[in-house]
């Protein structure tokens, strides 16, 4: 052999020990991913060396591949890990989260266009076939080494052996937080099994939830006194977070958004109502968000969500139903069939192919707020005596990638969106996200919000009147480039009315006046809004009766 192939056979089987070793150690999630993080001995390979050492050729050799196999799909997995915990702040669950991984495809479409949308189809699926191929590989080749040195293969196990165990029983750490004793793959496959067990056990536990409904059986007639002849506009704030109301880089310009939306409301002649609510979800899947406030059920995972809607469970836009209202959903951000609208039982779906838009699309986003809000108002709000409707809004201008962000116009001069044409064109590139600054990250997340809540403000100011109650909140926290880690899952909720009877209607909730919760706003779980709201607005208890003076 010359010395070339002797010199690259070297250099093969050093990247593959590499490639086996850093697999069989790396963290799952991407800030824990640190050159301290592979000062580890993976137990993994010692006990797999002294398996393939004691085995004849033919099992060695397919034992060998099974394994390169196994550790490949873990490595896999290991990267879902790191992209869920990167957005979502959790590990990737196999029981229910492919639907997301298609979500993630279409704000790849959105953000980049079709091609880079095939582009990462394929190159994930090249990603996955080298990862299985090459482990395999990499495996079979290191186990020919250890054979063909079988002693000192032998001696270094048994010596790594001890090594491990020792660190083991004292808790060893070179870098602090990183046991030197690691079975982090073994684990890690452990903990995704722990998942599955867990969602059959989440599923049934589930099923008793759901079974559960104080207002399955309510008539019509008793749902939603308090709301009659009003327009109820459930306004849904793309990533609208606490973080926005309380970061120290964010929240005085928000601040100062909602302190002048509050005079500029009450020269109006509205009031308003604010306070917390724990969404089931942050950094994406909002649709989980959403469930889980008009179903009054905690839905943070795809399974629930798919029992809840092949349920009868009764929600917000349903009891408005119900009631007497007309229900509608204006969406945005829906581009393709939405199968839940069956569900929710809207009268009419607005998608964003039917909200009469001809300007750009914004990033993701596929039209401004302001031009989402004008739209409701134009196909629902300005017939003489139309009939009270009930609109579920999701606004999309605040959704990452936060750039390009739209400007507010005079409302008379939207038209069909075209004025929005030239701000599209500013901003940084939507892929950007991943390399521009967190700062600017931040600072532009900031402005989208901003954007969001003055094109509301605005539009109350402009086209309310005394039937309009308007619902606004966040549905989930920001990814944690803005929000840090560690975050609370909090997001603001407000209630703007000019009719003072809907806000003494939830006095006794205890929220604080203002379109902008303070740091000791009351805080409720997302999926306790839908019973206390209906509670709040159906038929008040009669006052008890002074007991009548006997007759004589």
């Amino acid at each position: 052999m010359s010395r070339f192939r002797r010199s690259a056979a070297r250099v093969i089987t050093t990247l593959a020990g590499l490639f086996v070793f850093v697999a069989l150690v790396a963290p799952n999630e991407l800030n824990r991913l640190t050159p301290g993080a592979l000062v580890r001995i993976p137990i993994e390979a010692l006990l797999g060396v002294a398996l393939l050492l004691v085995l004849s050729a033919r099992p060695r050799r397919v034992v060998a591949v099974l394994a390169g196999i196994t550790l490949g799909l873990l490595t896999i997995l290991k990267i879902f890990d790191v992209g869920f915990s990167s957005v979502l702040q959790r590990p990737f669950d196999p029981m229910g989260d492919w639907y997301l991984v298609g979500s993630g495809l279409e704000f790849v479409k959105g953000s980049l266009g079709q091609v880079a949308a095939i582009g990462s189809v394929v190159g994930a699926a090249l990603l996955a076939i080298a990862v299985l191929l090459l482990m395999a590989l990499s495996v079979l080749r290191l186990t020919r080494l250890a054979v063909r040195r079988r002693n000192a293969a032998t001696r270094a196990v048994a010596a790594l052996g001890v090594v491990w165990v020792t660190c083991a029983v004292l808790g060893a750490q070179i870098v602090p937080g990183v046991p030197v004793a690691a079975g982090s793959a073994a684990t890690l496959a452990y903990d995704h099994a722990l998942q599955i067990r867990d969602g059959v056990r989440d599923r049934k536990a589930f099923a008793s939830e759901l079974a559960v409904d104080a207002f399955r059986d309510t008539p019509g007639d008793q749902l939603l006194a308090g709301l009659r002849g009003k327009d109820v506009a459930l306004v849904i704030v793309e990533s609208y977070g606490r973080t926005a109301v309380e970061n120290p880089e964010l929240a005085p310009r928000i601040g100062a958004v909602l302190d002048d939306g509050n005079r500029r409301l009450a020269a109006a002649g509205f009031a308003s109502r604010s306070a917390f609510l724990t969404s089931s979800t942050t950094g994406g899947a909002s649709w989980l968000a959403h469930a889980s406030l008009l179903a009054g059920l905690w839905i943070d995972n795809q399974q629930r969500y798919r029992d809840l809607e092949a349920s009868n469970r009764l929600t917000l836009s349903s009891a408005f139903g119900r009631a007497g209202w007309r229900t509608v959903g204006i969406m945005p951000g829906v581009t393709s069939t939405w199968p839940e609208a069956a569900f929710y039982h809207y009268d009419q779906i607005y998608d964003s192919k039917h909200l009469g838009y001809r300007g750009p699309n914004f990033s993701w986003s596929t039209m401004p707020d302001q031009y989402t809000l004008l739209a409701f108002q134009r196909l629902e709000r300005t017939a003489p005596g139309h009939p009270p409707v009930m609109a579920e809004i999701p606004l999309v201008s605040s959704h990452a990638p936060w750039s390009p962000i739209p400007q507010l116009v005079d409302w008379h001069s939207i038209g069909d969106g075209a004025v929005f044409a030239p701000m599209a064109e500013g901003g940084a590139a939507p892929n950007a996200i991943l390399t521009r600054d967190p700062t600017r990250v931040r600072a532009d997340y900031g402005r989208s919000i901003e954007y969001s809540l003055n094109s509301l403000i605005s539009y109350v100011e402009t086209y309310g009147d005394d039937n309009l109650v308007l619902i606004f909140l966040g549905d989930h926290q920001p990814n944690q480039i803005v929000t840090g880690e560690g975050a609370s899952r909090d997001v603001p909720i407000t209630i703007i009315a000019r009719d003072r009877a809907v806000l003494d209607r939830i006095s006794g909730w205890g929220w604080q006046d203002g379109l902008k919760p303070g740091p000791d706003a009351p805080v409720w779980r997302m999926d306790a809004f839908r019973d206390r709201f209906l509670t709040a607005f159906g038929p008040q208890p009669e006052p008890a009766r002074s007991p009548s003076a006997p007759t004589r």
